[in-house]
């Protein structure tokens, strides 16, 4: 049986999407084979905590675990509210404070490549001497944080295991880093360690296309796409909601915030009596106050149930009650490359998607091939109206509902299938 060694900061009790991937591949990796060590942080700074997924943790896994010093701990016990929003990664959309400010530019400029490099030199020195006596036969690291592949990097030179370097999200090309208030020489710096990252390691895998194809001019490494996907183990058996109901499950930033719809349902509410009375906005997960801001500013506010963050076993039971069922990206070209992950669990859950976001995103594939929705971009108001209108009368006359087509590839058993070949073709 093969062995890896898998570095990731995200393991439960963290809440929030960070966690899934990694959580599921090492409940499946010994289906196919390969037996998982996990590395974790002793001590981490999780903006969400989600105890149930603690109950998910395979038995019989070795999981190591080293300390970790954190700013976030420290700047807590001076700005608390602040550092909780900005590390969750909530960051202001319209004239930040100047501790905001100060915040941002110091975590962007003094922390390259994220708030988690000091756990690296003391990673590489305690699993260095932990792999001399426990051999493995691949390396994997997944970020972000993007720090842990600089431990990847470190140890595949000097122990020379196979490394694969884990994508979740796109490094210097992702959303926020123009908020980060960047020095050139920092995104300079960001830009040269993306560059010895993905030229070091020996496979490289990521989530997206797109991510796939912005890589692939960086390096002649192999890369491959293993999107996230589902595994769901609930009862299907859940009565919808008598309303109509669309709910979106998730963070909801500043930049995440699509005054398109938003319009749109003040105009339906405005314009259909029926459709007011029958109309409920579910939003569960953190929401950021520009966003309620923008809800309350078209008249929503009162048709809205803000249910603050639930647990992933009540998300998944949110999203088989609703009617219909929101996917919400910022409208920005670079996060085409970003494929939420609760897209895959949206597809088990046979309701109609609503997603909005860029203009060539890679979630209008999927839905696409899947036909388990529609995807609009921000130039997509006309089309949108009438599409809500008519799932509101399918839903009047109690026909409702979707036929998700070819949805298998994504579960998280044949993803980790995927996930062995490319660990039994890279080991030595």
């Amino acid at each position: 049986m093969k062995k890896v060694l898998i570095i990731t900061y995200y393991w439960p009790p963290a809440g929030g999407p960070g966690v899934q991937r990694w959580l599921k591949f090492v409940k499946y990796l010994k289906d196919f084979g390969i037996e998982p060590v996990v590395y974790i942080p002793e001590n981490p700074h999780y903006p969400i905590i989600d105890n149930s997924l603690l109950n998910q943790i395979p038995k019989g896994i070795k999981i190591i675990k080293q300390p970790i010093k954190e700013p976030y701990g420290f700047a807590k016990l001076f700005f608390k509210q602040k550092t909780q929003t900005i590390s969750s990664g909530i960051i202001p959309k319209k004239k930040p404070s100047a501790i905001e400010k100060l915040m941002l530019y110091v975590r962007g400029n003094f922390f390259i490549p994220d708030a988690r490099v000091g756990w690296v030199k003391p990673s590489v020195k305690f699993l260095n001497n932990f792999l001399i006596e426990n051999p493995v036969d691949v390396i994997i690291t997944t970020g972000p944080p993007h720090s842990l592949h600089l431990i990847g990097k470190e140890l595949t030179k000097q122990t020379q295991i196979p490394w694969i370097a884990d994508f979740r999200d796109p490094w210097t090309t992702i959303g926020y880093h123009k908020e980060l208030r960047l020095t050139k020489a920092s995104q300079q710096k960001h830009k040269q360690l993306e560059r010895e990252v993905l030229q070091s390691a020996d496979r490289i895998i990521v989530t997206s296309p797109t991510t796939k194809k912005e890589f692939e001019a960086i390096t002649q490494k192999p890369i491959e796409v293993i999107t996230n996907g589902f595994d769901v183990e609930i009862s299907t058996e859940t009565e919808l909601d008598k309303k109509f109901t669309l709910a979106h499950i998730g963070s909801l930033l500043s930049e995440r915030n699509p005054v398109m719809l938003w319009k749109v349902l003040s105009e339906l509410l405005d314009e259909n009596k029926e459709f007011q009375a029958d109309f409920e906005l579910k939003l569960a997960g953190v929401v950021s106050d520009d966003v309620l801001k923008s809800i309350n500013s078209f008249r929503l506010s009162k048709h809205l149930d803000s249910l603050g963050y639930i647990s992933h076993k009540q998300s998944i039971e949110l999203q088989r009650k609703s009617q219909i069922l929101l996917l919400i990206e910022i409208d920005s070209p670079e996060t085409k490359a970003i494929i939420p992950g609760k897209l895959f669990e949206y597809l088990t859950a046979k309701r109609p998607i609503i997603a909005i976001g860029p203009k060539g995103s890679d979630i209008e594939e999927i839905l696409n091939k899947t036909q388990a929705g529609m995807y609009f971009d921000s130039f997509c108001e006309s089309e949108l109206k009438p599409h809500i209108l008519s799932l509101y009368q399918n839903f009047k006359e109690g026909k409702l509902e979707v036929d998700s087509k070819e949805i298998e590839q994504y579960s998280r058993k044949n993803l980790t299938k995927k996930l062995s070949e490319i660990i039994n073709s890279t080991a030595l």
